[in-house]
């Protein structure tokens, strides 16, 4: 290593070992209200709605207010003192030891209830979980509670939603067993060309068809209206030639994940996907009376296995009627 380069990594050390020490021997609050500074937050006015106690814990609160906040108090000091690992209260009825369980739970602390009734009391630990006490009181958690929702953003939101995910592809869902792309390329042609757009055909997982638009340098908003207007059409050659038993509007991402479609009324969505679904691709309406290709295969090969093992059995038995001759 080349002494220059020696000098500049002792140095990078040096100043990586003040950061590290200002930064550990920097007090809570001071950090705190240095983090504040950079990120433009006023810790007076800055507020949110995270309630960080259980719905469980609120209800107790309620049942005895002031001696649950008297409670909270000891919990706070207790919980601020680094010198303390342990403390016992006094004894006191069953439902107000619930409390104490309950907050201890949400400070991230151990419990335990000790010695027989009417001496029975509540004891809590410190554990390796424990972090520090919730910002918020629990007062000040049910007056958020307690706040009304407001309902016009929820609608707004909805229609954000609605515009930022616009339809770009029909779904087919049901199709006939055997289709090929080919097949569906030659029988929607014409309506295809109608409107003026190119499409591309993929089969999914689920065994539904995608008839992916690409926008020719517009706006997805004219996609969407130029697919709205075909499908009246489209709807009628699917059902003429018995392709499949409904064709949906839906919107599909790079992935052919399918965000939105045209009958999710409960949501769906980014909201959906942020949820573990399955991103829209739900499983295709069953129609009375039909089967599906997986089906009769499936049912057929439980029949040849069914045959199969009577065979068996039939030979067993022919074997043992065998033995029996020779061993009489």
């Amino acid at each position: 290593m080349q002494p220059h380069h020696v000098r500049n990594f002792v140095d990078g050390r040096k100043q990586f070992a003040i950061t590290h020490v200002l930064i550990v021997a920097t007090p809570p609050i001071l950090r705190n209200a240095k983090l504040a500074a950079a990120l433009d937050i006023d810790p007076a006015t800055h507020t949110d709605d995270h309630i960080p106690y259980t719905q469980q814990t609120l209800q107790m609160y309620c049942e005895f207010p002031k001696l649950a906040q008297a409670f909270e108090r000891e919990f706070r000091v207790f919980a601020a003192d680094e010198t303390e690992k342990r403390q016992r209260f006094k004894p006191m009825p069953a439902n107000q030891r619930a409390f104490l369980h309950s907050l201890a739970e949400d400070y991230g602390l151990d419990s335990e209830s000790q010695d027989p009734e009417p001496h029975r009391h509540v004891s809590i630990f410190k554990t390796p979980r424990f972090v520090s006490s919730p910002m918020k009181t629990i007062a000040q958690c049910i007056k958020i509670k307690a706040a009304p929702v407001s309902q016009p953003a929820a609608t707004s939101s909805k229609k954000l939603m609605a515009t930022a995910e616009p339809f770009n592809a029909f779904l087919l869902a049901s199709p006939r067993f055997g289709l090929t792309i080919d097949e569906l390329q030659s029988d929607l042609a014409p309506e295809f060309s109608t409107a003026s757009l190119t499409f591309e055909i993929s089969f999914l997982p689920s065994g539904e068809i995608v008839l992916k638009a690409h926008e020719p340098a517009t706006w997805h908003l004219k996609v969407e209206a130029a697919l709205q207007t075909l499908k009246p059409a489209l709807v009628r050659k699917v059902a003429s030639l018995s392709i499949a038993t409904s064709v949906i509007l839906c919107h599909v991402d790079p992935s052919l994940n399918i965000l939105r479609r045209e009958d999710d009324h409960a949501g769906g969505g980014w909201s959906q996907v942020a949820k573990g679904g399955n991103g829209g691709r739900a499983a295709a309406k069953e129609v009375v009376g039909a089967k599906s290709a997986f089906t009769v295969l499936g049912g057929r090969k439980k029949k040849e296995e069914k045959k199969k093992l009577e065979e068996e059995e039939a030979v067993d038995d022919w074997e043992r009627e065998v033995d029996g001759w020779e061993n009489g």
